[in-house]
């Protein structure tokens, strides 16, 4: 039998043996390779690893691009084909059948049920739902968010839909018009997105009485009958929280960063935002879309209440009757007051 001795002298032995036996090959495929990229500088002098490693890696100082900032040296960024397949993949054909299937919904239900009528006659006495600056900061926020919707649709979606309508002149023409107003009014939406939440997020607060709202799905299904809410009720809140404050801050900040790149943000994180901004954006639409179907041609009278300020008693106490008896008793931090009920009541020709 072999002693301690032995076997140790018979595994240095062996190990001797295999690095005699690996090193010529690791050495000629090394010398190979070399001799390979050596060969290849010769015959194609910037087409080689090394040259590929700067032009990604943005390390050699010799090399610029005409963008000045963090990225300078970066002159082929790989991550730009992954965004461009997210870009015009997921996001564009989830996004868009998002809201093929939400318009066509609203359709269906509009189709078969209609909009969701009062079960009283209004009586013509008036009380005040919205004020003047509430108003304001409504249809500001409104009216930028369609146009940057809409905008924004046409970036994402016109050389699919439009261009092969239009053709490349007129729709150029187009994709630029739609390009600038994105840009200039998404500041102006971020500011009204700010003065909404400070405006009404008192009267967005949840309440114990929103589940009954939820339960019974807003009186919209069914029978359709009178649910009771505050000033807002369970689905005018889901759209205060989720829609306008969530998805418009997350919309408005990744906007900022695609619309400001002198911040010196790199491409990486636009494409970041970009993607970010798209998603909460396709959100943000669908969800708009059902807010505007029932403040338009949803809801009997809701239109007139935003664009006048005013809404009928039966109108409040149908929809809105906790707020309603509030503005009856006079209570303090209610939307309106006993005394504005009468005077819109006296204004229409009623006596009290």
């Amino acid at each position: 039998m072999l002693g301690y001795r032995d076997m140790r002298m018979l595994v240095r032995f062996v190990l001797l043996s295999c690095v005699m036996l690996f090193t010529p090959l690791a050495w000629s495929a090394d010398t190979g390779g070399a001799k390979e990229q050596a060969q290849r500088q010769q015959d194609q002098p910037l087409n080689n690893a090394p040259v590929w490693r700067d032009v990604r890696g943005g390390e050699n100082p010799y090399q610029t691009t005409q963008v000045r900032g963090v990225e300078t040296n970066v002159l082929v960024q790989t991550q730009g084909e992954i965004w461009r397949q997210i870009r015009n993949g997921p996001i564009t054909i989830y996004g868009g059948w998002l809201l093929v299937i939400v318009t066509a919904l609203i359709a269906l239900y509009y189709w078969r049920m209609g909009p969701l009528k009062l079960h009283d006659t209004p009586k013509g006495r008036l009380i005040e739902r919205f004020n003047g600056w509430e108003r304001t900061v409504h249809w500001l926020t409104a009216i930028s968010f369609v146009v940057l919707a809409a905008s924004g649709l046409v970036i994402l979606f016109g050389k699919y839909v439009l261009l092969p309508v239009f053709g490349y002149t007129l729709f150029s023409w187009l994709a630029i018009l739609c390009k600038n107003l994105h840009n200039f009014l998404g500041p102006v939406f971020a500011v009204g997105i700010v003065l909404m939440f400070v405006t009404f997020v008192k009267d967005n607060l949840p309440k114990a009485h929103d589940w009954v709202w939820v339960i019974k799905l807003g009186g919209f299904f069914g029978a359709r009958e009178h649910v009771p809410s505050g000033r807002f009720n369970a689905g005018e809140k889901s759209w205060f929280w989720i829609g306008v404050t969530l998805l418009g801050i997350v919309s408005a900040v990744t906007g900022f960063i695609l619309n400001f790149p002198n911040f010196e943000q790199g491409r990486g994180l636009m494409q970041f935002a970009s993607v970010i901004h798209a998603v909460s954006a396709m959100l943000f639409i669908a969800m708009a879309l059902g807010h505007i179907y029932v403040g338009t041609i949803g809801v009997e009278k809701a239109y007139e209440t935003m664009r006048t300020g005013m809404a009928d008693e039966v109108w409040a106490k149908e929809h809105h009757e906790y707020w309603f008896n509030e503005v009856m008793k006079g209570r303090p931090g209610a939307a309106g007051t006993a005394s504005a009920a009468r005077a819109g009541a006296m204004k229409e020709g009623w006596k009290l």
